[in-house]
């Protein structure tokens, strides 16, 4: 990979990371973490939170970004 590649990967991750935060900032993905499949424990003196389905979302999302960015580079 030459110098001009790297440069344009980072700048797509900067403007990624920007448009997830504002996504986020303005409680467009307040519905995540709280999908059926979702776990939480709630007990006296204990909370156990294990988020199974959001991580299976986020991971076909990010496999998808990737598999895309891939092909166009």
């Amino acid at each position: 990979m030459d110098a001009r590649t790297v440069g344009l990967g980072i700048v797509v991750l900067g403007v990624a990371a920007v448009v997830v935060g504002l996504a986020v900032y303005l409680g467009w993905l307040s519905w995540f973490g709280h999908l059926p499949g979702d776990l939480r424990i709630e007990r006296e003196g204990m909370r156990v939170y294990v988020p199974i389905t959001s991580m299976i979302v986020a991971s076909i999302v990010l496999t998808l970004a990737v598999n895309l960015v891939r092909r166009l580079f």
